[in-house]
């Protein structure tokens, strides 16, 4: 009997969870030099190598430094997989032709849609609490980095401030897969066209990999200024400093100048460009383990 929707859309949340988390643990350390970075003022003599920062922190402050704020990321990131793969997948069946092919601006649209889904659903609050806390290692008395701190930080901030920067959070979600889940569909579909594979089979685990990494390479350079400007809004400072999304483009724009957007770029790119390889390979995996 063949699944129903139901059971397909199961399976995709499952896949994509998992992915997620995998890919949450492997590259945290390239999110949290790049969370560092973007939170770094202009006259700070910090280094913005993200390399050489990551070797300084783990020999200053231990390797467990790199891993703050990482287990409320994992878990935003193990939901918002699975509700990305199960939305992008959802949307995608809508859309798609009798031959199961999506155009390329159907496949910008469903990546679109996911996106949306999963900054509501997941990545708003995850990235409140991941961000603050990186934030706040740096004061001089962090309040958040005991046990009991992550609670301490969501009972503090509220409703409200857990989804504080949800604007840019939501544009940047909904660009990032536009054009991740966009690109990769594309590619995997011009793929299995020139090979004769049918639309709903997976490519060799390889393929996949790469087609994923160059989607997560394209991702981050033509996303990355919006990603700057969640961070900010997200940052403890951020309601002293920015009054709305837009004011706080416009602040990087005229005290930082362009180049500021693109803040903690390569770092995003290693874990992107690596993660988008991960994320996808497994999820293909899972989803023939799940028949």
């Amino acid at each position: 009997m063949a699944p129903t929707r139901e059971q397909k859309g199961w399976k995709s949340f499952t896949a994509g969870a998992v992915a997620g988390a995998v890919e949450g643990t492997v590259n945290y350390p390239f999110e949290f030099a790049k969370t560092r970075l973007q939170l770094v003022d202009k006259s700070s003599k910090m280094t913005r190598n993200p390399l050489v920062l990551i070797y300084r922190i783990v020999k200053t402050q231990g390797l467990g430094s790199l891993y703050v704020g990482c287990p409320a990321f994992v878990i935003g990131n193990t939901a918002k997989a699975g509700i990305r793969f199960l939305g992008f997948d959802t949307i995608k069946k809508v859309l798609a032709d009798k031959d199961g092919k999506l155009t390329g601006p159907r496949g910008i649209v469903a990546g679109l849609g996911a996106g949306l889904l999963e900054s509501i659903f997941a990545v708003t609050p995850a990235e409140a609490i991941k961000t603050a806390k990186i934030d706040d290692r740096q004061t001089q008395c962090p309040k958040y980095q005991s046990r009991g701190g992550t609670m301490k930080l969501m009972r503090d901030f509220g409703f409200k401030g857990l989804y504080q920067g949800f604007v840019p959070v939501a544009l940047r979600q909904g660009a990032n897969q536009a054009v991740r889940m966009g690109t990769y569909s594309k590619i995997k579909g011009v793929i299995q066209q020139a090979s004769g594979t049918p639309p709903d089979q997976p490519l060799t685990s390889a393929m996949t990999f790469l087609v994923g990494a160059f989607a997560g390479l394209v991702t981050v350079y033509t996303t990355m200024p919006i990603d700057t400007v969640k961070t900010r809004m997200q940052s403890l400072d951020s309601a002293k400093m920015y009054s709305s999304t837009f004011n706080c483009f416009v602040k990087i724009f005229k005290q930082e100048g362009l180049l500021a957007f693109w803040k903690g770029a390569t770092p995003r790119l290693g874990r992107l460009f690596f993660g988008g390889g991960i994320v996808f390979t497994i999820y293909e995996k899972m989803m023939v383990v799940l028949g």
